[in-house]
């Protein structure tokens, strides 16, 4: 069973959000936590629509629950990805603040020296932004734009969303169907 934390923080993308959830909604093998910014459910409704944790077989947690099993490294969540992440929770991320569920989970994911992603969503980037996140990527976090392709000629917004969502999809070693370069 894997056991990931899906962070997901106020910036637009919810649909990178989304995506993720839709893909691993069917899965048995996956234990998925997942927690929202106030912020991220306000994006999430004016970009998709009315958000239902009902819709969705995993457990959410409030964003100020530090009893979550997820803010401990002893519950053993292996991975954990921030989608969209925004420049806030980049900066506290990249800067030790574990002032909410989602930075202190993005902390315990760091010191087990565990997988973090970070589905970055900005545009363009500042200085300072770029230094934050070289000092994830320094302490082992992976620092994933929220960059879609475009060679598998995706026809929806979805297809051009899960052309990121699979690339994270992948990064967590999670076997999917996908499209793959040079083998279509």
């Amino acid at each position: 069973m894997k056991k990931i934390v899906l962070g997901i923080s106020g910036s637009s993308g919810s649909i990178y959000a989304k995506r993720i959830m839709d893909k691993l909604s069917n899965r048995d093998d996956i234990t998925l936590g997942v927690v929202m910014s106030d912020n991220a459910i306000i994006n999430w409704e004016i970009e998709i629509g009315k958000f239902n944790k009902e819709d969705y077989p995993f457990d959410f947690y409030s964003k100020q629950d530090f009893n979550a099993p997820f803010a401990s490294g002893s519950a053993q969540y292996e991975s954990m990805v921030v989608a969209p992440c925004s420049m806030g929770t980049l900066a506290r991320i990249a800067n030790g603040i574990s002032n909410d569920l989602m930075s202190r989970a993005a902390d315990v994911v760091l010191k087990e020296q565990r997988k973090l992603i970070l589905l970055c969503r900005e545009t363009p980037y500042n200085l300072i932004h770029i230094d934050n996140m070289k000092k994830v990527a320094l302490a082992g976090g992976l620092i994933m734009p929220a960059t879609p392709s475009f060679y598998s000629n995706p026809q929806t917004l979805e297809e051009i969303a899960d052309t990121v969502v699979d690339r994270v999809i992948d990064h967590l070693n999670i076997n999917q169907d996908t499209y793959r370069w040079g083998e279509q």
